[in-house]
């Protein structure tokens, strides 16, 4: 989509990303390997009672579900940023849907303009667990 076609408050759905517990540890064993992430017995003992999933896999499933129905498509020139906040743990199994709205839009020049996108991402019982802020350089429609 041009960034020409975009309007403060479109919102599109994100599918299902559900949190497989081997994908979880394979990752937290590569990226985040602290015991919180690693270690059941250790993990019985913290206030979460058992494991929690790394943040940035938590992130990266449900960016790859976003990815599907990606406002962006061709039109995207090049990410900027993103900011990730995490709300509440994440556990093997949980299934994260969530909802993509572009928050705040501005033309740079006659080629491309900044978009900026919020991703709001809860569990399977609507808790909120994360938040990120996204912000894209899109294409502008040639005149």
């Amino acid at each position: 989509m041009y960034f020409d076609d975009f309007t403060l408050g479109m919102t599109v759905e994100i599918p299902p990303a559900v949190i497989d517990k081997e994908k979880m540890l394979t990752f937290a064993r590569e990226y985040d390997n602290i015991p919180l992430h690693t270690d059941e017995e250790y993990a019985k003992t913290t206030p979460f009672g058992k494991l929690i999933a790394p943040g940035m896999m938590t992130f990266l499933s449900v960016w790859a579900k976003y990815l599907e129905v990606d406002f962006f498509g061709e039109e995207l020139l090049a990410g900027k940023s993103t900011k990730i906040e995490w709300l509440k743990p994440v556990f093997a199994d949980d299934a994260l849907t969530g909802k993509a709205t572009v928050t705040r839009l501005v033309k740079r020049n006659e080629k491309n303009g900044l978009a900026e996108v919020v991703i709001d991402i809860y569990n399977q019982n609507g808790d909120q667990v994360m938040t990120a802020v996204t912000e894209a350089v899109v294409k502008c429609k040639r005149n």
